[in-house]
């Protein structure tokens, strides 16, 4: 009788775990770690398929994610939105060799840059990110950059801790993406810059306010991991409004752009939309070693796992 009974448990845990959701999707196919961000946002009320820091802000009131970067190989079945996560065939980021050379093509040049600008200074949960001001749906006014005759707005920037991008197999401490759209606010264009420690302060990141720290945990929910007899971090992140900066001096840092890698990707969170011309500058910007224990005080782990590459065209005309 032990056998049949042994059996008949077997079959059942098996038609549990591999019973489709309502969405769906095989909860089987799920990683813990997404389960885990999916109930805390059912608790919170929250819809799925949060936005990503594509944009370069940080919306507090936004719902939890259902996806976490270091569960990023499975994007794909969590839900049919973040198809793209597991099917495109221009993902991003990529490894990129030394053996790609630097581009020839598609040079990038930048208009307004050297103004001051203002913005909100915050963190997107992952890491600094600051978002510029403008209009209501009027993005021309902002810092543009140019290639082929296309235009592309800097609407924010925000930084991945460790780098998204890896150049002849190694990866820098940190990653800084200028996140650009068109006329319509849509993604179209990323400068990636590499950040690793030097000798000598960024210029850039010292017209900064303090870094603002991560928000720990998908449910926002107050920080458990602070020092014994803190306080618990807020549960919201702090913007630092009318923040003022120059964005000449982090283009400075990387002698403009003059040499860079290019190709075309995606969005690096879900949904992973494709259609993003990617410029990763060649020169790696340098910060003093404060500045870099203060970016990653105040990151955790953002970077998605490299994608295989495929139909990219790196640095082709």
């Amino acid at each position: 009788m032990l056998l049949p009974v042994l059996l008949a448990t077997s079959l059942a845990v098996e038609s549990v775990l591999g019973c489709a959701d309502h969405t769906g999707r095989q909860r089987g196919h799920l990683s813990p770690r997404h389960l885990k961000r999916q109930a805390a946002s059912a608790a919170a009320g929250a819809t799925v398929g949060g936005s990503g820091p594509a944009g370069g802000s940080t919306n507090s009131s936004a719902p939890s994610p259902d996806w976490a970067y270091d569960a990023s190989y499975d994007w794909g079945a969590i839900q049919t939105d973040y198809a793209d996560c597991q099917t495109g065939t221009q993902q991003s980021p990529i490894a990129l060799s030394l053996t790609n050379g630097l581009s020839l093509y598609h040079h990038p040049t930048f208009d307004n840059y050297d103004r001051n600008v203002t913005g909100n200074w915050t963190n997107w949960g992952y890491g600094p990110s600051f978002t510029l001001d403008h209009a209501a749906d009027d993005y021309t006014t902002l810092p543009a950059m140019k290639w082929d005759n296309i235009t592309a707005y800097l609407k924010g920037w925000h930084i991945h801790a460790p780098a998204d991008h890896s150049v002849g197999g190694d990866r820098s401490k940190a990653e800084l993406h200028l996140v650009h759209v068109d006329s319509k606010g849509h993604e179209n264009a990323v400068l990636a810059i590499r950040l690793d420690p030097g000798t000598t302060p960024l210029p850039f990141f010292r017209q900064l306010p303090k870094m603002i720290p991560f928000q720990t945990g998908p449910d926002r929910s107050p920080s458990r991991d602070v020092a014994p007899g803190q306080p618990p971090r807020s549960n919201k992140p702090e913007v630092v409004e009318n923040t003022s900066m120059n964005m000449a001096l982090v283009l400075n840092s990387v002698y403009q752009v003059s040499e860079f890698r290019t190709y075309k990707g995606s969005l690096t969170s879900p949904p992973c939309r494709e259609g993003i011309r990617w410029f990763v500058a060649r020169t790696i910007a340098f910060t003093s070693v404060e500045q870099m224990k203060a970016i990653l005080g105040a990151s955790t782990y953002s970077a998605r796992q490299e994608q295989e590459v495929w139909l990219h065209e790196i640095n082709s005309a």
